[in-house]
């Protein structure tokens, strides 16, 4: 199973938010702190995506902590 790490907008913080839980993991003073913790978090746990909301809570971002299953097209951003 796919594990998945949501960098989202709360007030006026970040959060890290593992899928499928409402409450979150940890609450950052900026967005480059809570995608820096949400990728240690999950190297630490064997790897998978993280996903970046930007403040209207879309998706604008994915970037795979190995060992993750990176796709087969190049990621030319990390």
């Amino acid at each position: 199973m796919a594990k998945n790490k949501h960098v989202v907008p709360k007030g006026k913080k970040w959060a890290v938010k593992t899928a499928g839980k409402d409450e979150p993991d940890s609450e950052h003073p900026t967005q480059a702190a809570a995608e820096a913790k949400a990728k240690a978090r999950l190297a630490a746990e064997g790897g998978g995506e993280v996903r970046i909301h930007g403040k209207d809570g879309r998706i604008r971002d994915s970037d795979t902590v190995a060992p993750g299953n990176e796709s087969s097209t190049k990621d030319n951003r990390h």
